[in-house]
């Protein structure tokens, strides 16, 4: 079976490098030519552990190609996969722009039926939009070419999306046609086989699926550090606290960490886009919107962590261990870092910053930012005053304490993803601030 892929972003690879893998004939296209060019050339464009040697895997046995000649693409797949950006516009919706871009352009080029999958995160009622267009741009086109939409939400967590795409928790595909779901089924063909479970419905209610959870999720992160801070002035330990509310099955362990918020690519944008289509159909998500402001507020509050630990910030040297919203990823989109770390500098802290993957992006995505590259972990806290744990990679959550407060020149230490046991930390002579626990 050969498949197309529109896009080739961080769900547009993912995809194309795990369908290939699992068998599938698979064409990756993108407009900008530098990027397939890379690809081409075997270097790839996103981080993202094991995609490296699947794409050159599936590439050497011809399985995986990246091209971009939009009529090529759209000639060669049965199945065309939209995985375009959607960005949020100056109104905090989804910019669907490329959506349709990509939609205009399919009509264009296609000669014969095809099934046009969204991957690409849209509001409710976009699929319906998408056919549209390429119903409207064949007729201009005098083409007589029938063809179907489907909306297929990905659920990729990155740091492990390759895990995500070969053996979901769950597939969700949005049909109108049995033609269209046989067609989808056959690409899941594997996953069916494992007995993940196969959610079929409409396109209306495959899309919500994916924001609804987005934004449910969201919400346990936001309603974590709201404990948490509550934990904070009355002397609970919110560790315990999490522990013992995540042992009642109804409602899980899953994203019962406290922390300085919620980040990438994914949440503080379908959260936004969520809050937007409500308000343009009538009804204004209230808990969604409390969720964003917690999450605003929340980076403002390890700030005031930092900065109450310190006294005064003028002149201190602050270490930030970690400016990837999470470990496992290259992506500072949204990451809660930044905003601290401005927060620092701009009441004269002299910052300096370590994270294994992500300090070219940032370099890259901030060149106005004041701070210190460092390149190792403890050359960044020598006669730093206070050290801050905000990713938890996996060299973070193994620090040696002992040298830590050899090489520091005051032992703070606030651990703003509670990674280490309080006493643990204070038994070495540290002063310790987690979330939620002291």
């Amino acid at each position: 079976m050969n498949i197309t892929i529109i896009g080739t972003g961080y769900v547009g690879l993912v995809t194309g490098a795990c369908l290939s893998w699992l068998g599938l004939n698979v064409m990756c296209m993108d407009v900008d030519n530098k990027k397939i060019t890379k690809l081409n050339n075997g270097i790839i464009t996103i981080y993202e552990p094991g995609l490296d040697e699947i794409i050159k895997e599936c590439v050497k046995s011809e399985k995986l190609h990246f091209t971009n000649d939009m009529k090529k693409a759209v000639d060669f797949g049965e199945a065309i996969f939209i995985a375009v950006g959607t960005p949020s516009d100056e109104n905090d919706s989804a910019d669907l722009k490329y959506v349709f871009q990509a939609a205009t352009q399919v009509a264009q080029c296609m000669d014969e039926y095809k099934v046009v999958i969204n991957k690409s995160t849209v509001p409710v009622g976009t699929g319906n939009k998408v056919k549209d267009k390429i119903k409207k741009d064949l007729q201009l086109l005098g083409k007589n070419i029938d063809f179907d939409i489907v909306s297929n939400p990905e659920f990729l967590r990155e740091g492990s999306a390759i895990k995500d795409f070969i053996k979901p928790d769950r597939i969700v595909i949005g049909v109108e046609t049995e033609r269209a779901e046989s067609l989808m089924k056959k690409i899941y063909v594997k996953q069916m086989f494992l007995d993940i479970p196969l959610i079929v419905t409409n396109i209306e209610t495959a899309e919500m699926i994916k924001y609804a959870s987005n934004a449910f999720l969201a919400t346990k992160i936001s309603y974590i550090n709201e404990i948490a801070n509550i934990c904070d002035l009355c002397s609970a330990d919110i560790s315990t606290v999490a522990k013992a509310m995540g042992l009642d099955k109804r409602i899980s362990p899953s994203f019962l960490s406290p922390g300085p918020g919620y980040g990438g690519s994914c949440f503080p944008k379908d959260t936004k886009a969520l809050i937007g289509f409500g308000k343009s159909i009538g009804y204004t998500p209230r808990i969604i919107e409390e969720v964003v402001d917690v999450n605003n507020s929340q980076r403002v509050l390890m700030y005031e962590k930092i900065k109450t630990a310190l006294f005064d910030l003028d002149g201190k040297v602050i270490t930030i261990l970690g400016i990837a919203f999470k470990p496992g990823t290259d992506d500072i989109r949204e990451t809660p870092s930044i905003p601290i770390i401005k927060l620092l500098l701009k009441d004269g802290a002299i910052v300096r910053v370590f994270d294994p993957i992500a300090m070219n992006n940032t370099k890259l995505l901030f060149p106005e930012l004041n701070v210190v590259y460092c390149n190792d972990l403890y050359s960044a806290c020598t006669n730093s005053d206070c050290v801050v744990l905000a990713t938890e990679w996996k060299e973070f959550c193994e620090l040696d304490f002992l040298k830590l407060k050899s090489i520091m020149r005051t032992s703070t230490f606030i651990d703003l993803r509670n990674v280490y046991d309080p006493t643990y930390v204070k038994n070495f002579g540290f002063y310790y601030r987690g979330v939620g626990k002291k």
